[in-house]
């Protein structure tokens, strides 16, 4: 097989080759449009000479160009590996090397950051290409310079024929590499392979959200992290369904604006954007009817910001959990059963099982390790053999996720297992503790990490961003702390309170906890 063969099956099957594939700003890409430029794309790639299973770094933004490459990629057994956009030029130069890309495909407007550090570092690269035009580019010479040809996609794509040069694979053979967000270090190279994109479109694409012909997928997350890349192509391309394309970074009026504009059926988002596009005027607030449902993942979903958000909008948020490791999302909300905070199922096609510290099975209602079994799961991390190793037990994957199993299958996301906190000898969820601050009024936003006091002993410390109609007080903690103990255990409420601007996050949106242990976080208290 070969993923994109398997990808558009339906599509050729059905002969749908005239419906909608891509909405992007004032174009309207078809099936066939998107075929033919991934078929280009591919067959330009291998009269390169690139040989299958090189790898191709991508730095792209959200546009169909990254789409013809990427497809393109894997179509000619090239392997593509998008990394994000919005990192400084050194990160760049760590994933070339740590890749071993040959071919590097960026956009215009970052060139001029990369290309003199690039002159300096002794990468290898057979190609650049640039994205979006040479006329995107400062008018300096040095800058079109490069060690390794340079070529500008848009003529390159189109003097090519569209005669795909596809590579037949084995469904278990590399396709494309994703990073990890790197919360916990260096980022790391999860290696997917081919059938892993069409069991994501199945399982959850087509079994859980029930995407159709008719749906329209719009993704706050990007391209280049895991779940936009679902969210905005294979989820939709599988289905015969059609994408919108953002080429703008993710912020709350954007995304707002592109949703009244494409009026799509799905929305997806992770919470800081949702909590970002509620905290908008409360003018902006007609009803979003045209949506069937909204879908949040990357960081756990507060009750409070979906109730709000079904409140102001009138859709439900699906929350989910999922990973880089696992492609997508394989515990999810269903259609109909969006309770706030009420829990999540796992979805078709995987197992779990909630285990204690030596991986022994825990019975219904004890907060344990989630281990996880499925057909999307990396087979490694590139050139990290013991740490891929210490991740699997058999088939199983240790996700480092905390969760509650009810009776019923439902499971509670608690957090990762390196952020749970001891207090007194009690576990500490810091996800149930931010979410009961998330209702009250006055917060905004919210984070709970442990902290050892003079004598080591482990203290609850809250960083609490307060809204723009609240004024601190000295007895603001002391309200908080109330507040937390009418709805958990006394032990849960933090004893140390810091008043912040903002939370630090990375790119998707994920509290980084351990710049909070680290102080960090402190310099941005009020």
């Amino acid at each position: 097989m070969n993923a994109v063969t398997a990808l558009f099956s339906t599509v050729l099957d059905n002969a749908w080759l005239s419906r909608p594939a891509v909405y992007y700003r004032n174009r309207v890409l078809t099936y066939n449009d998107m075929l033919t430029s991934i078929h280009q794309v591919s067959h330009g790639l291998t009269a390169l000479g690139i040989k299958p299973e090189s790898r191709l770094l991508l730095i792209g933004y959200d546009t169909p160009e990254f789409l013809s490459l990427f497809y393109g990629a894997i179509e000619s057994g090239i392997v593509p590996v998008p990394v994000n956009t919005y990192l400084p030029s050194d990160d760049y130069l760590y994933f070339l090397k740590d890749s071993g890309a040959r071919v590097l495909c960026i956009e215009a407007e970052l060139w001029p950051h990369l290309a003199p550090v690039l002159a300096e570092s002794e990468v290898p690269l057979d190609w650049v290409m640039i994205l979006h035009g040479k006329e995107f580019l400062p008018a300096r010479p040095e800058w079109l310079a490069s060690s390794a040809p340079l070529l500008f996609f848009e003529p390159w794509r189109a003097a090519q024929p569209p005669l795909p040069t596809v590579k037949e694979a084995a469904a278990d053979e590399p396709a494309f590499w994703l990073y990890s967000s790197g919360s916990t270090g260096r980022p790391k190279a999860a290696v997917h392979v081919h059938h892993s994109i069409v069991q994501a479109s199945v399982h959850y694409g087509r079994e859980v959200l029930q995407i159709t012909p008719d749906d329209r997928l719009f993704s706050g997350s990007k391209l280049f992290f895991a779940y936009g890349l679902g969210n905005s192509s294979y989820l939709a391309f599988a289905q015969g369904a059609s994408v919108v394309l953002e080429r703008q970074k993710a912020e709350a009026a954007t995304l707002l604006a592109d949703l009244y504009r494409y009026r799509p059926t799905l929305f997806f988002a992770v919470p800081t954007l949702f909590q970002a596009m509620l905290s908008m005027s409360s003018e902006i607030g007609q009803p979003l009817s045209f949506l069937r449902a909204c879908v949040s993942a990357g960081e756990p979903l507060p009750s409070e910001v979906a109730r709000r958000w079904r409140q102001r909008f009138g859709v439900d948020i699906l929350d989910g959990l999922g990973s880089t490791e696992a492609l997508h999302v394989y515990i999810s909300q269903r259609l109909g059963d969006a309770s706030p905070g009420g829990g999540a199922w796992v979805v078709p096609g995987y197992e779990v099982k909630v285990v204690d510290e030596a991986g022994q099975p825990l019975p219904d209602g004890e907060i344990g390790d989630l281990w996880l079994k499925g057909d999307t799961l990396f087979f490694y991390y590139w050139n990290q053999r013991e740490r891929t190793r210490t991740q699997f037990v058999g088939p199983w994957y240790r996700t480092g996720d905390k969760v509650l199993r009810q009776p019923d299958g439902r499971l509670f996301y608690q957090g990762r297992s390196d952020d749970m906190i001891k207090v007194n000898g009690l576990w500490v969820s810091p996800v149930e503790v931010e979410h009961v601050l998330m209702t009250h009024p006055a917060v905004d936003d919210a984070a709970v990490v442990g902290i050892p006091d003079n004598a080591g002993l482990m203290q609850l410390h809250a960083f609490v961003v307060l809204t723009a109609t609240t004024r601190q007080s000295p007895r603001m903690d002391e309200v908080l702390t109330l507040f937390v103990r009418q709805s958990l255990a006394p032990y849960k409420a933090p004893r140390v309170w810091h008043w912040v601007d903002a939370l630090p996050k990375t790119a998707t949106g994920k509290i980084q906890r351990q710049r909070l242990r680290e102080g960090m976080g402190l310099m941005s208290i009020n």
